[in-house]
């Protein structure tokens, strides 16, 4: 983990092991959790992505972003890989998430270009149309290729 001159340190665990050295998994899912708010997603199935990118199985794995300001997160990334190709890119980029207080300081580009860097292939995300991220990811280089289509049982 680097020092930045504004204090901010980011650390990329592949593992749950390295996770645990910087935080407790779960107390990322509920960071994770509250900062993506107005989003809701809840914290067993935030738990859930976590697992699958911190995984050692074959066809599962990614890696967790962590940036801390004096030992606290304030910003997070979970990347997942899909083992796939093409059609679908090879990393599905789960979450980003900062602290509510740390947005509009640099933080949430800082850790996405940080993630983009680490992944290996092409990165696809979801994102709400309202999100008012979807600027950020943009300005980053996402462009929108399909609308997504999902039938829910």
């Amino acid at each position: 983990m680097a020092s930045k001159p504004d204090g901010i340190e980011v650390s990329v665990s592949h593992t749950a092991d390295e996770l645990e050295k910087h935080i407790a998994k779960r107390d990322l899912a509920e960071f994770l959790h509250e900062s993506l708010k107005p989003f809701d997603d809840p914290v067993e199935e935030i738990l859930d992505g976590l697992d699958y990118s911190l995984s050692e199985e074959p066809g599962r794995g990614g890696f967790v972003l962590l940036a801390e300001e004096e030992g606290e997160p304030v910003g997070s990334v979970v990347m997942l890989r899909t083992g796939m190709k093409g059609y679908i890119p090879e990393n599905v980029l789960l979450y980003v998430a900062v602290r509510p207080d740390m947005r509009g300081r640099g933080v949430g580009g800082r850790i996405i270009r940080r993630a983009l860097e680490e992944a290996e292939g092409d990165v696809k995300l979801h994102v709400e149309y309202d999100n008012p991220a979807k600027r950020l990811y943009e300005r980053i280089g996402f462009v929108s290729k399909y609308a997504e289509m999902r039938y829910e049982k």
